[in-house]
């Protein structure tokens, strides 16, 4: 059966203006007006209301083994909740331990997703040491599918490649036309001050901050593209957090390396000031690198807005606060990071980034789906609305005045780090391949439809 939306203000990337969307086939097949259809179609009328491209959220944890517990959602709840707040896409982080076959890994993945997800997804692939094993088993996993690496310059001992392996990963990244992701800190530094701060007996979670300050990140961003300028490879900084880090990415731009910004919504909408909340309450702000001053939200905004900022993930990361954000009640270096928002960013993007003017709906599109469909190899198949391209859409409402809750919500996650907040406009309807899986705010999903979205190399 088709789909017919009719009288929707398309919003792209680049352009608005009102028409229809005929959908078969999993793909849109006609845009135009007064576009009839055969009589068996799904009829929606989105008078008054946006279409937009499915969402695509380039940073998310759903199966996550971490500081000795696991991520509440799965891709039950996780993709659930992806529809619900309108993402369509998701793009996995992988990460294997040092210890941890990458082969075995990917395959473990794979089975948690694979029969279950309702929306699509694909990964990035973790690369927790480099050598001729890793070379060739990554050249494998290249070839099924995956064209982006993870590389962590933080988590020492754990995550942390050697200078000498990242080298080597990035000079091999480069030859397969593969972009390597990396978190960027200092994971020396950040060990040593954690030891200091515990010694002192600075034990809870508002002394997070202090173990990675700016600095901390900015000079490990700096390392990263230092690499990238030395073998041309493509660089994507996840979850910058900090002024002082875009100043690094930017110095590199302008000399000439290939690099891309990634922000992740609490950035954009919460500040350090909640990680110092009292009565421990502060853990749930708790992730790496940590939330930063509220100086550097209107920097962000304004770098969306002008293009210096290219994607707004959520590095989702769901762990309970009772039972795992505990864990760290007394030294809060075994807080499980994470703010949980995989099913609020686009909705905390709309209302206080569009409706509050700070950047327009073209900008909305582009940083919320498709810089990321661009830029890891899913663009124009993802990220647009345009003849031949999957049917994942958005029809957004808005008007629409709610608010968020842990009590509505579905990710699996005992608090919502926005309860009570306030927001302007919802994803109403959304579809997965021109089949319904948000009806007039209700999940109506099939959970398995969605499938791995293989990506080639771009060779950047």
């Amino acid at each position: 059966m088709g789909l017919l939306i009719k009288n929707g203000e398309i919003v792209t990337a680049s352009e608005r203006y009102v028409a229809d969307i005929y959908c078969e086939d999993e793909t849109i097949t006609r845009i135009g007006t007064s576009l009839d259809a055969p009589p068996d179609t799904k009829v929606i009328d989105a008078s008054g209301k946006y279409v937009f491209p499915g969402f695509i959220d380039p940073h998310v944890h759903i199966y996550l083994p971490f500081m000795g517990t696991y991520a509440k959602d799965d891709y039950t709840s996780g993709s659930k909740a992806a529809l619900m707040g309108g993402t369509t896409t998701l793009i996995e982080m992988l990460c294997p331990s040092k210890d941890e076959d990458l082969l075995e890994a990917y395959a473990l993945w794979k089975s948690k997703a694979e029969g279950i997800s309702a929306c699509d997804w694909t990964y990035h692939m973790g690369v927790p040491r480099f050598d001729d094993k890793a070379r060739e088993q990554l050249s494998e996993i290249i070839d099924d599918g995956i064209s982006s690496f993870k590389f962590f310059l933080a988590y020492k001992g754990v995550f942390n490649l050697s200078d000498e392996e990242l080298y080597h990963a990035l000079c091999f990244a480069k030859e397969r036309g593969v972009i390597g992701t990396a978190h960027c800190e200092n994971a020396d530094l950040v060990l040593e001050l954690q030891k200091k701060l515990i010694a002192e007996g600075k034990t809870g979670p508002e002394w997070h901050y202090h173990s990675r300050p700016p600095f901390v990140e900015a000079s490990g961003t700096a390392k990263f593209l230092t690499f990238a300028e030395a073998t041309g490879a493509a660089a994507y900084i996840v979850h910058l957090s900090c002024n002082e880090s875009l100043r690094e990415v930017m110095r590199a731009r302008y000399a000439g390396v290939r690099a891309f910004v990634e922000i992740v919504i609490p950035y954009l909408t919460v500040d350090m000031s909640y990680a110092e909340l009292p009565d421990f309450e502060g853990a749930k702000y708790v992730m790496s690198p940590p939330l930063r001053h509220k100086r550097n939200q209107d920097i962000f905004w304004n770098g969306l807005q002008q293009g210096f900022i290219h994607t707004v993930a959520t590095d989702h990361a769901p762990f309970d606060f009772k039972g795992q954000k505990e864990m760290g009640r007394d030294d809060f270096t075994k807080i499980p990071n994470g703010i949980p928002s995989i099913e609020e960013r686009v909705k905390l993007l709309y209302s206080f980034g569009v409706a509050e003017g700070r950047i327009d709906l073209n900008t909305f599109v582009n940083c919320a789906s498709t810089q990321a469909a661009k830029i890891f190899g899913l663009y124009p198949r993802k990220g647009t609305i345009q003849l031949g391209a999957d049917a994942d859409l958005v029809i957004y409402d808005p008007n629409y005045e709610g608010v968020i809750s842990q009590k509505t919500h579905s990710m699996n996650i005992d608090y919502s780090a926005f309860e009570g907040w306030k927001i302007k406009g919802r994803p109403e309807t959304v579809t997965v391949r021109g089949e319904l899986a948000v009806d007039q705010g209700s999940f109506v999903g099939t959970h398995g439809r969605g499938k791995m979205v293989r990506r080639e190399p771009c060779h950047y």
